[in-house]
């Protein structure tokens, strides 16, 4: 079976671009519109592999959609990607201290977001 994948973005256009990618790579893909959407479709337990997010979103952004799955012990070693147009050492740091595992600006190349989830991601 294969692996799920989470993906928050306030943006449509974007979560089409970076659905259809992981999709591509063999992925399920959930989609949610801003971190309450994502809290929301996992609020049944569903486990996800990966979860890719954007930062500044509407209803709750991803710095604090993260500090909600990492509270969720199915959450607790899951892969959380950053994907955002923020770059700053500050909004980085944050978002390390909230609990992300890794930083891609976009625009995102559909190459190097995979090969970072392949380092983050278990086989």
């Amino acid at each position: 079976m294969g692996k799920t994948a989470l993906v928050v973005d306030d943006s449509p256009t974007m979560r089409q671009m970076v659905a259809l990618t992981l999709t591509n790579a063999g992925f399920k893909v959930v989609e949610a519109e801003h971190g309450k959407d994502a809290v929301n479709k996992v609020a049944d337990g569903s486990k996800m592999d990966i979860v890719i997010t954007d930062l500044n979103m509407p209803e709750m952004d991803g710095i604090a959609l993260i500090k909600e799955l990492r509270k969720k012990p199915v959450f607790k070693f899951t892969p959380i990607l950053m994907l955002t147009t923020e770059s700053s050492e500050d909004k980085k740091k944050a978002g390390k201290e909230a609990g992300a595992t890794g930083w891609i600006v976009k625009p995102f190349n559909p190459e190097l977001m995979l090969k970072v989830i392949a380092k983050v991601l278990p086989a």
